[in-house]
């Protein structure tokens, strides 16, 4: 069985709010840098991985994605920083 994984990707200044879901988190994260993500990831540059939770079943983490879209902003800000309160670019730990 495929493991998923849902991610939450932010700009330089957190002011937006870009939710995923993948099977390979390294690899997706390196094409919203390089710029062969999605185009809201293009538009505003949300190159830093905030958040992100690894998930059993592959279609599990599409429902959890769809599930985190729907939510408040203040809500999935809540979320980031229970896992991560210095918002730092997970991607790097990601990368060692």
């Amino acid at each position: 069985m495929k493991e998923g994984f849902v991610y939450i990707l932010t700009n330089k200044n957190k002011t937006v709010l870009y939710v995923g879901a993948t099977g390979n988190l390294k690899n997706r994260v390196k094409e919203h840098i390089s710029g062969k993500g999605s185009v809201f990831t293009r538009k505003y540059k949300s190159y830093y991985l905030v958040y992100f939770e690894k998930i059993a079943k592959y279609e599990d983490a599409f429902k959890r994605e769809k599930q985190i879209k729907n939510w408040k902003n203040e809500w999935k800000w809540n979320l980031i920083k229970s896992k991560n309160p210095d918002l730092k670019n997970l991607y790097l730990d990601l990368l060692e």
